[in-house]
């Protein structure tokens, strides 16, 4: 394949998406050549990066150029593809978004995508990707922005909205429900074929099939869950018996969306393992680039998708990747056309294309609907950089059953978060 890219990484130093996207780019025969451009503002992070994408080059003999900046603008100019995967001083605030709302009385299950967090995710991350977005729009128009960021609904949105460049996001949620419901059939993982649409992390999974024989498998799942460990993905399992169908991705990310969610746990995220899981991966790579032996794993693909989107844009492939967060403009006809959703998607020389599998079931879309609300309002609260837009975002929030509570909570997180909201228009 004689095609190359630029490909620019931002947030190249992330522990959730550093080593997978390495890994991925680097198991790819299809970006032979091309050049892979990491950026990061921590310096001595993307140092360590770097030594490992120069090893994994090596021993995967990928033949990729690999360049490396802390200035973003000059690692742009030229790129093909701009993959982002930063946080804005992720676990501190994230912690605060999820303990705040507790104080007053919010029940939540998560604090990142939906609820209250949600909400202060996308007050100060918007201004970023935006950020980002103009740099784009000056030095690579052409591009395409792969997002692999929290709240992924909410930046495709905004993006959708409010800026001309290509865009789309990534999340392995559609994975997890086929993990979820291999496991309640007793099936191998592999032999279990998806087709979702919905909103990011509230995929209604319209047709589960036999990948061999393409049998309809919605029978059997509803046959087998009855008996199945009755502690296992609650909500999940409440919705499935309620609307008929299963929803990704797992009872935390759901339940971000619904005022009842926090019935199917809230325990919230678990700063703690993260941290531990971010120090071993820093021991690991500090051996591995002192000569020690490196797990067998980072050599293999990750399962991600980035690299086989872009892949199948730079070799005009007509790819089929199963799923991809998308601006809708009528994939899902019986959601708003400025929503943003999630469905397969196809990949060519031309960009990214909506797969449409027609409308959701009545109940599922007027379910999710009106989380799409919440969505558009949280939006324009964040690209306006306004609190009194932030309020009613809240107030329309299922999630929030306080007004009182949402004024108190906004009024402190906002002072917490006042470093990083600022209008985007």
């Amino acid at each position: 394949m004689t095609n190359t890219t630029k490909i620019v990484f931002i947030g190249a130093g992330s522990a959730s998406f550093g080593l997978s996207m390495l890994r991925d780019v680097f198991a790819s025969d299809e970006l032979r050549g091309s050049t892979l451009t990491m950026v990061d503002l921590n310096a001595d992070t993307l140092a360590k990066m770097i030594a490992l994408a120069n090893l994994l080059n090596a021993k995967a003999g990928a033949g990729l150029k690999i360049e490396h900046t802390t200035d973003r603008r000059a690692a742009l100019d030229g790129a093909g593809f701009v993959v982002n995967a930063t946080a804005v001083e992720r676990n501190r605030l994230w912690q605060l978004d999820w303990e705040v709302p507790r104080k007053y009385g919010i029940r939540h299950t998560l604090g990142e995508n939906s609820g209250p967090g949600g909400l202060m995710f996308t007050l100060r991350t918007l201004p970023l990707v935006f950020d980002i977005a103009r740099d784009i729009e000056a030095l690579c128009p052409n591009a395409l922005f792969i997002n692999f960021s929290n709240p992924e609904n909410r930046i495709v949105l905004a993006l959708g909205k409010y800026s001309p460049i290509k865009a789309m996001g990534l999340c392995h949620g559609i994975f997890m429900g086929q993990g979820a419901v291999a496991d309640i059939m007793k099936l191998p993982y592999e032999d279990v074929d998806l087709w979702g649409a919905g909103l990011n992390h509230a995929q209604c999974l319209m047709h589960i099939r036999h990948r061999k024989t393409g049998e309809d498998l919605y029978p059997r799942l509803r046959a087998m869950e009855k008996d199945y460990d009755p502690t296992y993905l609650l909500l999940t399992r409440r919705l499935f018996k309620t609307f008929g169908y299963w929803m990704t991705c797992s009872d935390d990310h759901l339940g971000e969306h619904l005022a009842y969610g926090w019935e199917g746990g809230e325990h919230g995220y678990d700063f703690a393992a993260d941290e531990r899981g971010r120090d071993e991966f820093r021991q690991t790579l500090e051996r591995v680039l002192k000569g020690g032996k490196m797990p067998a794993d980072w050599l293999e693909p990750s399962g991600e998708r980035g690299a086989a989107a872009i892949g199948g844009v730079l070799h005009n492939k007509k790819r089929v990747l199963e799923s991809a967060v998308v601006p809708n403009r009528g994939a899902i006809p019986n959601l708003p056309d400025d929503a943003a959703v999630e469905v397969p998607v196809m990949a060519d020389a031309a960009g990214i294309h909506p797969i449409s599998l027609g409308r959701l079931p009545d109940g599922i879309a007027k379910l999710l609907h009106t989380q799409v609300n919440v969505q558009l309002m949280a939006v324009e609260a964040a690209m306006r950089g306004s609190k009194e837009l932030a309020l009613q975002a809240l107030l329309i929030d299922p999630v929030v059953n306080s007004a009182e509570a949402a004024v108190k909570l906004l009024d402190e997180l906002w002072e917490a978060n006042r470093a990083y909201i600022r209008p985007c228009l």
